[in-house]
């Protein structure tokens, strides 16, 4: 039986001192932590199989709501003024409001080759819809507009990293973006870009190793292939203008904004289902296990 010794105990809680309170329910100094939900939800998911009963997407929607609902909004807008003032392509891109919900008869004429061409074949066969979050909500901010265009380039970020709709090309576009957004803007804006994506990763990380080797094996290396073409890269993705290039060389459109090394398709197309317990078929909608 394994047993911790008291003098690890000692060794990593020994600076630790009880604090007092007069509080009748469970109180710390974060907020995250004093949200029942939030705790009950990142606690389960955390530790939860990504059984056959689920989808592997449960409960993003509910997690991703409490941590908004936490957030000090005027300190968030306080902080993409800041970066407006900061970043000329960041004020033009927010200004912009050009939104990117491709539909696929938009993309239908658009050559071989190009970026359009495989965002049709994409939304023609793929089941998927890009309008994947905050569905119904009015683009009428910087930051409503943030919100959405960020749903909306989910999966064509997917499309131009190469890192397909599967458990390890989410891990990956995860680890691209972390890595774009902290060199871009500053850490405190960065941060709350990262809030979410934080959550993903972590709860992904957990269950692979917990429960699927074979996927926790090759997670690292997704993050080690995202994090170092997130680091190439010129801007965030979501920032890029995506309309203006469906008629573009998909090649030439990765070299522009420093796309680097996208791996072969269908090179981790089994990792999907090693993420995961045994199960019918799928419908093509449905989401890989890290996101």
């Amino acid at each position: 039986m394994v047993e911790v010794s008291q003098a690890d105990y000692e060794y990593f809680n020994g600076a630790a001192r009880k604090v007092a309170t007069e509080s009748s329910v469970l109180v710390s100094s974060s907020p995250y932590l004093n949200d029942p939900q939030l705790r009950a939800l990142i606690a389960q998911e955390m530790l939860r199989r990504n059984g056959a009963d689920l989808p592997n997407t449960a409960f993003i929607p509910e997690v991703a709501q409490l941590l908004h609902n936490i957030e000090d909004l005027p300190t968030i807008l306080a902080l993409f003024a800041t970066e407006k003032a900061r970043l000329p392509a960041f004020k033009a891109w927010l200004e912009g409001r050009r939104v990117s919900n491709l539909r696929a008869p938009e993309v239908e004429h658009c050559k071989p080759g190009t970026l359009g061409h495989v965002i049709h074949d994409f939304l023609a066969h793929s089941g998927y819809s890009n309008d994947l979050f905050f569905q119904g909500m009015s683009v009428d901010s910087d930051f409503t507009f943030y919100l959405k265009e960020r749903a909306y380039t989910h999966d064509l970020e997917h499309i131009l990293t190469g890192f397909e709709t599967n458990h390890a090309g989410e891990i990956a576009l995860l680890a691209a973006n972390s890595r774009a957004y902290y060199r871009y803007f500053r850490p405190e804006l960065a941060s709350f870009f990262n809030r979410v994506p934080a959550y993903l990763k972590a709860k992904t990380l957990m269950k692979d190793t917990l429960y699927y080797p074979q996927a926790a094996a090759v997670h690292f290396d997704a993050e080690d292939i995202g994090a170092a073409q997130g680091r190439a890269w010129k801007m965030p993705l979501m920032m890029l203008p995506w309309r203006d290039l469906i008629d573009e060389p998909i090649e030439e459109i990765r070299q522009a904004y420093g796309v680097t090394n996208p791996p072969p398709s269908g090179d981790w197309a089994w990792t999907t289902a090693a993420a995961e317990d045994p199960r019918e078929p799928q419908p093509a909608t449905s989401r890989a296990a890290a996101e």
